[in-house]
């Protein structure tokens, strides 16, 4: 794929413009969005990605249309979640409703900074190892089962419990409330820092380990920089609209993590299947590639696409027959 300079650098100086305009918007008014506000916002940047993704079709090719529908999807989709940590944290950490748009859009120009660092480490890695692809596959598979046995287990996440975290409070002196984006003050006649500090650094370390699932999984379906990186730009952009449009939605998607565990166990394998073909280690049929079955972009987006769905309809499904039971009980 041959990208210019001037795509590049209109994609990125929209990617700051948008970054900026919304950082003016929230600083100027702190407050919880209401649903309208949230509902148009998504709109714009959903359908923003859609006609992308058709420009990158148009101008491109259809098989690079194709992936960056496949890498937008599963970064949205690993995004939504994120959700589901940042509303832990997000409470555990009793952050004020009118503030936690300020938190969230650090949050998420922390993530495109550590995912940029990422993509950019990534690309270089499969120019020169084609083994890595062994690494990051055997990695994503690793995920994958994580996700079902936590889902298993029923583990409760606890981001603000990390040791960063519990370093950063017990080595400052921290405050008792929340001023925005200012993160020192006085109080009682001494400078103190504010909790605002704690949460940050918090998504920090959140965001750290999300780029560490979601990198490898878009390099597994594309291994463009330029369709990484906005894909990644993309599924960032309304994540701060979709916390608060969907907050209560997003707690009866209880199989979403086994659908995220599919569809990164399905990358995964797809990575495999990419370093066999490109092997170069002599002690796999001594360094010469191997000829297995290869996954197409199109495969890849009909499988991702299929598994949201069925994973949505099925929580809600299960959602709808709990809520009735509770209700049968308590009549």
């Amino acid at each position: 794929m041959e990208v210019t300079s001037l795509e590049w650098g209109i994609t990125i100086a929209i990617t700051v413009a948008v970054l900026a305009f919304d950082v003016i918007v929230i600083a100027r008014d702190p407050h919880e969005p209401s649903f309208r506000e949230c509902a148009v916002a998504l709109s714009v940047y959903i359908g923003a990605a859609i006609a992308f993704g058709v420009w990158v079709w148009t101008f491109h090719g259809h098989d690079y249309g194709i992936e960056f529908y496949a890498g937008w999807l599963t970064e949205y989709s690993l995004s939504i979640d994120n959700l589901f940590v940042f509303i832990i944290l997000m409470a555990a950490l009793r952050v004020p409703r009118e503030y936690q748009q300020e938190a969230l859009m650090v949050g998420i120009i922390l993530a495109l900074v550590f995912r940029g660092i990422f993509i950019a480490l990534g690309y270089q890695l499969i120019e020169n190892f084609s083994w890595v692809f062994y690494a990051f596959g055997a990695f994503l598979v690793y995920t994958a089962v994580s996700l079902v046995k936590s889902y298993r287990s029923h583990e409760d996440e606890h981001p603000e419990e990390n040791r960063i975290v519990k370093f950063a409070q017990s080595h400052l002196n921290v405050g008792d409330e929340y001023h925005g984006l200012k993160l020192w003050y006085h109080q009682n006649g001494a400078r103190v820092v504010s909790p605002m500090l704690i949460v940050i650094i918090a998504l920090g370390t959140t965001d750290l380990l999300f780029a560490l699932d979601s990198i490898p999984a878009i390099f597994g379906i594309t291994q463009e920089p330029y369709l990484v990186f906005t894909a990644n730009v993309f599924a960032l952009m309304g994540l701060r609209q979709l916390y608060f449009l969907l907050g209560g939605l997003l707690e009866r998607l209880v199989y979403l993590s086994l659908g995220l565990a599919f569809i990164l166990a399905f990358i995964g394998v797809k990575l495999v299947l990419h370093a066999l073909h490109e092997n170069e280690l002599p002690f796999i049929n001594d360094g010469h590639p191997v000829h297995v079955p290869d996954i197409s972009s199109l495969l890849s987006l009909a499988v991702i696409i299929t598994t949201l769905v069925v994973t949505a309809v099925a929580s809600l499904i299960k959602d709808g027959r709990d809520r009735a039971k509770e209700e049968a009980a308590a009549e």
